[in-house]
């Protein structure tokens, strides 16, 4: 159903606006050879769709090959659908105002502002990676521990990186440059498969920090999106992520936590399994991984937002959650992103009667190999005492 819904929507995206560009300037054209000639990318995206919607699978090495032909898609199909709504506009005013206002040369250049953006986002745009910090202060946090910084990495999603080892090895230098006492990263460290990261090992190595390095499981780390032939496989496969993880030197914290020492101060960094809203997995274990250290200043790893208002405010003392997830779904125009309608708490940092959840939008990206202003993130996070 979900599959049908995406083609119906990308036929649309792609078919509409060709069928008004069509009417309005292309049939008028002299030429037959250049009437026909108008449909050929149409046609070559067509044949492309039906063969990603009849024969992909995520357990295919065609992840790469998906990802190119979504760019193609929205190179053609995005800037047209905006030319087409801006003309509308235009023709709108004219026959209300009865004023010209040239409607088709001013669509025709943000449309080709718009293919520019998105080469943009699909180049340098999601290497163009951004360090946020942020302060959050608690009254609870013990005073050794005031100015403590905690750097964040959530989504790396290794396999949309393949070949491109360059890129992350400068996102590792910016993370080490920053000098944080701990970093954590917060679930996503592969699309599908525990061999995306094999490549990217020895960088993802060099991440150290005083604490250590620790990290959660996100959805796409349980592999659930891949047909396996038995469970028995897919078991394997999260045990070699949870082992590379390891020989990477990070600590993965799966439903338990570990305590952090400043002089006779402490604080936990508690860290759980996933814990999402259908159709994401719900491992997550937070009266077990909190056990022992009720008293204490706490810092959860949670890798979906959702999971602070289900469960962590109503039903914890959890003064700071870190989250991913969302991306911002790797597009934000002038604040604006589709994803606050999908999550209530997004991006960025959130603050309810003294307790703080902040999502990371991520290092990486997915399906869509590009970010369009919601640049990849590195967070570091300082505590203050308030």
């Amino acid at each position: 159903m979900m599959l049908l819904k995406l083609a119906i929507f990308f036929l649309a995206l792609l078919l509409l606006p060709d069928w008004y560009i069509n009417k309005v300037y292309i049939r008028r054209l002299p030429w037959k050879w250049l009437r026909y000639s108008y449909w050929l990318p149409t046609v070559l995206l067509l044949l492309g769709m039906v063969a990603i919607f009849s024969l992909y699978s995520p357990s295919s090495p065609s992840m790469q090959q998906l990802s190119n032909y979504l760019l193609l898609f929205l190179c053609f199909a995005v800037p047209k659908a905006l030319f087409v709504l801006v003309h509308l506009f235009m023709r709108g005013i004219y026959r209300l105002t009865g004023k010209k206002l040239y409607g088709g040369p001013i669509a025709g250049v943000l449309a080709l502002g718009t293919l520019g953006y998105i080469l943009y986002g699909a180049t340098a745009g999601k290497e163009n990676f951004k360090v946020n910090e942020v302060t959050f202060f608690s009254a609870d946090l013990p005073d050794a521990f005031d100015g403590y910084r905690v750097l964040q990495l959530s989504d790396i999603h290794s396999g949309s990186w393949a070949g491109n080892s360059k890129a992350l090895q400068r996102a590792v230098d910016i993370c080490n440059a920053q000098h944080p006492d701990v970093m954590v990263f917060t679930g996503d460290l592969v699309n599908n498969l525990a061999s995306e990261v094999t490549e990217f090992m020895p960088i993802f190595s060099q991440l150290h920090a005083p604490d250590g390095v620790y990290s959660i499981l996100g959805n796409h780390d349980y592999s659930m999106y891949i047909k396996w032939d038995t469970p028995e496989k897919q078991r394997a496969n999260m045990d070699s992520l949870v082992h590379k993880q390891a020989q990477m030197g990070w600590k993965l914290l799966r439903n338990e936590h570990t305590v952090l020492h400043r002089g006779n101060d402490s604080i936990a960094l508690i860290g759980v399994e996933n814990s999402g809203n259908p159709p994401f997995p719900d491992f997550a274990d937070l009266p077990k991984a909190s056990e022992g250290v009720e008293n204490l200043f706490k810092i959860l790893l949670s890798h979906d937002p959702t999971h602070w208002r289900r469960e962590v405010l109503p039903k914890s003392n959890v003064q700071l959650m870190l989250a991913g997830h969302t991306h911002e779904m790797q597009i934000r125009l002038f604040g604006f992103s589709p994803s606050m309608f999908v999550y209530p708490e997004h991006s960025g940092m959130y603050l309810e009667n003294g307790r703080g959840l902040y999502v990371n939008i991520g290092l990486g990206y997915l399906m869509f190999p590009m970010r369009l202003g919601a640049w990849p993130e590195i967070t570091v996070i300082t505590l203050r005492k308030k």
